[in-house]
């Protein structure tokens, strides 16, 4: 088929990809190459110091948070989103990645322009904001995220996808339990280490500290834990160092309790052959196959128990059906065909079962 003309917008934060830990600019950067590598023309609108095969146009001319800026990003986006808009007719389709700042974009477009939802859609307006833009065609990241949402225009529930086969790999457990992600209660990090102390494991955390709420929960939680010998804190790692330390754990830990819209970290953990024990909520009940993966408990006591079955499961068995469910090539397939519909040209059939999620 023709190769069409895309436009990718990010969010101006971090670079693409991103040098330590992120989602949005992880998924932006396997979706552009793959879209490269298949002979699309892309455009991608990010930060100037991003690294990309296609095309860059910078916007801004280096990534926010690198230089130190804390601020409201809002005004950044808005002026990506004219950039764009300054260039519209260069493009067959536009693929945004900025949220909710892009709904009066994507309505008033003379060209289609899709957008995928990478948070949560239950707080701060959002399901107003949905109502209103019926029109503007969205892809949601789980079918969990879109749950509070059935009337907005899903055109497809797509799962993320990652180059996962580079992963290192263990092949056994390790002695310790492993944490990725923020130092935010959200994220269940006293949950971790109530846990991690309970089955007498140290918990290795790599993590964000950047926001004040961050700060703060990591002295009032964190640091005591440290002093304790509970806690070998590592930062932010970038990827290389984070993958180790996911393929060197018995487990990952993702115990808060709040509705994660997908959780990178548990594909990435899989990956390595890692297991996941989770809470049961958000989209980790569609990554984690229960009892072949990893472990979805309520509380803590199911968690303790699920740490002791994670030793037990066929690492190379959690890896090997993770890198297949969790591809750039098959998040790339379904975007293509939602790309191509938007466009009103024929999508090709598989004769194959679909692995991911497809459309809504």
């Amino acid at each position: 088929m023709d190769p069409l003309r895309i436009a990718l917008i990010a969010p101006p934060m971090l670079p693409v990809p991103p040098p330590t830990y992120a989602g949005t600019e992880r998924v932006v950067a396997a979706l552009g190459d793959e879209l490269v590598a298949r002979g699309h023309h892309v455009t991608l609108f990010a930060p100037g110091d991003s690294h990309f095969g296609g095309e860059l146009v910078a916007s801004p001319e280096r990534s926010l948070w690198s230089t130190g800026y804390q601020g409201d990003v809002s005004s950044f986006i808005n002026v990506t989103l004219a950039r764009a808009w300054k260039d519209i007719e260069r493009f067959d389709v536009i693929h945004s990645h900025v949220e909710t700042l892009g709904f009066l974009f994507a309505r008033h477009s003379p060209v289609p322009v899709l957008t995928t939802l990478h948070g949560r859609l239950d707080v701060s307006g959002i399901p107003e904001l949905l109502e209103e833009f019926s029109d503007i065609p969205l892809v949601a990241i789980s079918e969990s995220q879109r749950r509070w949402s059935d009337d907005a225009n899903w055109v497809a529930t797509i799962h993320h996808g990652l180059p996962l086969e580079q992963m290192p790999f263990s092949p056994t457990p390790g002695d310790y339990l492993a944490f990725v992600g923020r130092i935010t209660p959200e994220k269940g990090v006293a949950e971790c280490i109530d846990v991690a102390k309970s089955v007498g494991m140290p918990l290795r955390m790599a993590a964000k500290v950047y926001d004040e709420h961050e700060k703060v929960h990591f002295a009032e939680v964190v640091e005591p834990a440290i002093r304790d010998g509970l806690v070998e804190f590592l930062g932010e790692l970038a990827q290389p160092e984070r993958d180790a330390l996911y393929a060197g754990a018995a487990a990952t830990l993702m115990l808060g309790a709040w509705p994660e819209p997908f959780g990178l970290v548990a594909i990435e953990s899989m990956a390595t052959g890692t297991p996941v024990v989770g809470r049961r909520a958000g989209a980790l009940t569609e990554t984690i196959d229960h009892g072949e993966t990893g472990f979805l408990v309520d509380d803590e006591l199911e968690a303790k128990l699920a740490i002791r079955f994670a030793k037990e499961l066929d690492r190379t068995r959690v890896r090997r059906r993770v890198v297949k469910r969790f591809s750039p090539t098959r998040m790339t397939d379904e975007y293509e065909d939602v790309y191509r519909r938007l466009l009103g040209q024929p999508v090709p059939q598989s004769d194959e079962a679909p692995v991911g999620v497809g459309a809504g």
